[in-house]
């Protein structure tokens, strides 16, 4: 499979993302107060660095298989660390990690809402709908992070 410059100028521009994403959470895994935020981070820049490896694939000539996991976000059930009422300066430092990759994840996920539609390749396109769904998991499972700890 040979891409076309803009196609492979779209999946750089798309691995620089998904880099930034595997930087930031391991980032946040260290700075989370909460054991559970920390876990979610762990996990989350796991996944990103799938997104990375699966783009680079693509660079390289081969698309990967995609399972299309769009229950990642439903599926995923917090444990509670923080009381509606807390107040603490752990609380609020914990919200703002997830509320900042929250943002992250939108903006990435129009990435690859937009770049689909650069490829012709109905594999490619496949693999890059799949990331955007786990993007938007990925933004479900940091929301409800927030709602169980009294922040959303």
């Amino acid at each position: 499979m040979e891409l076309k410059e803009k196609e492979r100028m779209a999946i750089t521009d798309l691995q620089t993302q998904e880099q930034s994403c595997v930087e930031k959470y391991a980032k946040y895994a260290e700075q989370a107060r909460d054991p559970e935020l920390k876990n979610l981070f762990g996990r989350l820049q796991q996944e990103e660095q799938k997104h990375y490896d699966s783009l680079e694939q693509v660079l390289n000539g081969t698309v990967p298989a995609c399972d299309c996991n769009d229950t990642a976000g439903k599926d995923y059930e917090p444990e509670a660390a923080y009381g509606m009422l807390d107040d603490s300066e752990d609380k609020k430092h914990d919200e703002f990690l997830a509320t900042d990759c929250i943002g992250t994840e939108k903006l990435v996920s129009g990435e690859y809402n937009t770049d689909v539609f650069v490829f012709g390749d109905t594999a490619i396109r496949k693999l890059l709908a799949d990331i955007q769904v786990e993007e938007q998991n990925h933004a479900e499972m940091l929301y409800k992070y927030k709602v169980a700890n009294g922040m959303a």
